[in-house]
């Protein structure tokens, strides 16, 4: 039997850039020695997550200061140059702690240019706005953006947490495609379903890359410790749902939950932020797993609390 159809490598919007189905995240990948950083990389490129995500605020969460996930990911590709050539580099910027929110063009060009030194690159493949900035005018946006891409600083663009209505606004002023559109979205959290997201990218062709696509590891948490929380039994009926799906197969949660998203017309990127090898395996065996209609509706119903109409 050959690969199923989520195996398949997933175009990035209307870009000549493709990447595998699912995506290795940073978000927490800040904190280790070089080895360990770079045993991570290479695990996920060796499974096909040929895009790499980070962001310029990654550490901060875990008082390691602005910059320190590129930085160490900088470190791996200068320890190993020849990773670079194997993947898709992705970073984002617009978040500033206590500010919160700057997409001015003196702020983005100047986080660029910090990216790229942390990151020892000399071209960014995908470059997104994090969080939007009320304050920033879209034109002045798509403004900056346009000379960072004009410059030869970053190949791509996307946004991140962006509504529909947003994205449009932003690319009004645009004279290229945005190419990607990163929500949250996992089994449990299915906003993107119903808030004109995944609707906007079938219409547009933009690819949705979804952040935290195991609910931020609460998919992966035992089923008692789940009942045992208060407002536990949405969780409870998603997780025993995924269970069941994954007891046919022979396969994990984890694999089935990420399955969910592949299996959505959008083309939908699943971004994973394991920190264990190990687990980075396990996500990967999401390519290898199909799920029927009715199947892939159980899923939605669970999460929902409800039958749907």
């Amino acid at each position: 039997m050959g690969p199923t159809p989520s195996a398949a490598p997933r175009r990035l919007g209307k870009t000549d850039l493709s990447v595998g189905p699912i995506a290795y995240g940073c978000w927490r990948f800040a904190g280790s020695g070089v080895p360990t950083a770079r045993e991570k990389i290479e695990t996920a490129l060796d499974l096909g997550m040929t895009l790499i995500d980070t962001a310029d605020i990654y550490g901060c969460d875990d008082g390691l200061g602005v910059g320190a996930s590129e930085t160490l990911l900088g470190e791996v590709l200068g320890d190993a140059p020849e990773l670079r050539r194997r993947m898709v580099l992705a970073t984002k910027a617009g978040i500033v702690i206590g500010t919160p929110y700057d997409s001015s063009g003196a702020h983005l060009r100047q986080s660029c240019e910090d990216s790229l030194r942390r990151l020892r690159t000399d071209v960014l493949d995908l470059y997104q706005i994090h969080r939007p900035d009320w304050l920033a005018h879209p034109a002045r946006v798509a403004e900056t953006i346009s000379e960072l891409r004009q410059a030869g600083k970053i190949r791509e663009f996307g946004v991140s947490n962006h509504t529909a209505a947003q994205f449009e606004a932003l690319q009004a002023h645009l004279p290229f495609a945005i190419a990607t559109h990163q929500p949250e979205l996992s089994a449990l959290v299915l906003d993107p379903l119903h808030d004109g997201v995944l609707d906007q990218c079938l219409r547009v062709g933009a690819t949705p890359l979804a952040w935290s696509p195991l609910a931020g590891g609460r998919l992966g948490l035992p089923l008692d410790e789940v009942r045992s929380r208060p407002g536990g039994e949405r969780l409870a009926a998603v997780i025993e749902v995924l269970d069941r799906l994954a007891d046919v197969r022979g396969a994990t949660r984890s694999a089935v939950a990420l399955a969910f998203l592949l299996a959505h017309p959008a083309g939908i990127v699943p971004i994973v932020g394991s920190q264990r090898p190990e687990r980075i395996r396990e996500c990967a065996e999401a390519t290898g797993v199909e799920l029927t209609r009715s199947e892939w509706y159980d899923v939605v119903e669970a999460s929902r609390g409800e039958p749907l109409p």
